[in-house]
């Protein structure tokens, strides 16, 4: 299944992706961070009951065992096994073994006379993304294997490709991607290329896209003493610690990065120190998800299963305005053409909108958008009053807002399952991705449907003359479809125990 996906603005990424290359410096920085993971482990394996520990068989060590095999094991030297072993050409790949030394490029290594500059040239060229190319990312999960997809889709020849691949720890609930440059480069000029991803971990993870085949994360926010069970930890002000289930990006205070979680707190996080700023504790149930203001750009959006949507200053958090709902939160979203305004879907298939001036004020429409939950809502960030809904009925719709009175144009089936995300594109107005339990995404040229360029003509410019040999649709298939129902739901944190009903494509 995908879980969630974001568009790259076009330009932001690089157009030669570097290699990943595990210098001296990189490699010091994974042991670091791995060997602090590892401390935070032991010290909670230590700090749990005695109790839960009764029964553990401990098997005998190499001081437990005879004395007559000393002699035997001692050739091995397994005392000092776990011991690094370095040398002045760098770090060693196998401890005990000081004559087999790694090479950060075959230039380097004495043995290999072979000139690859061909093959590297060729690689590279593999790689290359043009200024007009659209990026994806998305978070995938098959046989509980979780990972990062970064596609690339030419729009001038219906082409949708897998660009490369990121692995994950666990299961992605969100991605959000900022261009603020951390981590390795954060002394850089200029702008970056990374996403925010987060799982089922209490952890953040940012991870740099302008890099290919890379081990691990640049910054790791909330890392410290992760593991644990969740009954032994507590709600703090320094890291989450349940899932991450929303994230935001602030795109004029650019180091900001808020991320609502599974604990019942929002946090607001500095990415350049990879320090929580604050925690804000006004919800009492999961919060789902959370949103910077487009316009008020220190005022956060939050909403949670305790069926309340917040709006607050983040530099004031005292002061909360509140609106009430009949349903837990699936999606929030203000409107980037009126930032005064809000869209929140819900589970019981509904999307309200509110006028965030207001406390607690009555909707401005409410749109029985689904037979299920509205499991995917966006607004068209260059469209005017156009906004894309997507639901585990497995239906995607495009509704004109105009006037507040909500009017569905056209809604399809577009194979990928029950939906999970869709959203617009940041660069070009008609174009929308979408995904879901199928593990596949699906690419939706909406423009090339009549009802939608009669609808929202004179709302934009349309200099893209429409192609009637054009896909309308664009996906790459998996090459294992799900044979059920059942095997399309997976680990997935929405749409659980829903009724599976479909419904006829309308256009």
């Amino acid at each position: 299944m995908i879980s969630a996906l974001a568009w790259i603005k076009k330009g932001a990424a690089k157009q030669f992706p570097e290699k990943y290359n595990l210098s001296e410096q990189e490699y010091e920085r994974i042991s670091s961070l791995t060997e602090q993971q590892a401390n935070d482990a032991k010290q909670e394996l230590n700090q749990a009951p005695a109790n839960e520990n009764t029964d553990i068989e401990v098997e005998p060590t190499v001081n437990d065992k005879p004395a007559d095999n000393d002699d035997e094991l001692a050739e091995y030297n397994l005392d000092d096994y776990d011991n690094e072993v370095r040398s002045e050409r760098g770090p060693q790949i196998f401890s005990n073994l000081a004559g087999l030394t790694y090479y950060s490029n075959n230039k380097e290594d004495p043995y290999i006379t072979l000139d690859d500059a061909e093959d590297e040239k060729e690689e590279m060229n593999e790689l290359e993304i043009l200024p007009t190319d659209n990026l994806l990312i998305t978070a995938k999960t098959e046989d509980e294997i979780s990972h990062l997809e970064i596609y690339t889709y030419i729009e001038e020849e219906d082409n949708l490709y897998i660009h490369h691949d990121i692995m994950l720890p666990s299961f992605p609930l969100c991605v959000e991607w900022l261009d603020f440059k951390l981590g390795r480069k954060a002394n850089e000029q200029g702008t970056g290329n990374y996403v925010a991803v987060g799982t089922f971990d209490p952890t953040i993870e940012i991870w740099d896209l302008d890099t290919v085949d890379a081990m691990y994360p640049d910054v790791i926010l909330g890392e410290t003493k992760k593991r644990g069970r969740f009954t032994n930890r507590k709600i703090n002000n320094e890291r989450h610690i349940a899932a991450v289930m929303g994230l935001s990006w602030n795109k004029t205070h650019r180091n900001l990065l808020a991320s609502s979680s599974a604990d019942t707190t929002v946090k607001l996080w500095d990415i350049q120190t990879a320090k929580c700023l604050h925690s804000y504790n006004h919800h009492t149930d999961k919060v789902q998800a959370v949103q910077w203001n487009p316009a008020e750009t220190t005022v956060l959006l939050t909403g949670s299963y305790d069926k309340r949507v917040c709006c607050f200053d983040s530099r004031s958090p005292q002061a909360v305005s509140e609106w009430g709902l009949t349903a837990d939160v699936e999606c929030l979203k203000w409107n980037p053409h009126k930032p005064e305004y809000f869209y929140v879907s819900t589970e019981d298939g509904l999307v309200k909108c509110f006028d965030a001036r207001t406390n607690n004020s009555k909707e401005l429409f409410t749109l029985q958008a689904h037979d299920g939950p509205v499991s995917a809502l966006d607004v068209n960030p260059l469209i005017s009053d156009c906004i894309i809904t997507g639901s585990v009925d497995k239906q995607v719709r495009i509704w004109n807002i105009a006037n507040n009175q909500p009017t569905c144009v056209v809604s399809r089936n577009l194979d990928v399952g029950k939906v999970f995300a869709a959203s617009f594109s940041l660069d070009s107005p008609f174009l929308a991705a979408v995904s879901g339990s199928k593990g596949k995404v699906a690419i939706w040229n909406t423009i090339d449907n009549a009802t939608v360029r009669k609808t929202f003509a004179d709302r934009v410019n349309i200099d893209t003359p429409v192609n009637a040999e054009k896909s309308e649709v664009v996906t790459l298939q998996d090459d294992k479809e799900p044979e059920s129902d059942s095997e399309e739901e997976g680990n997935a944190d929405k749409g659980m125990d829903v009724d599976d009903s479909e419904e006829e494509d309308n256009e």
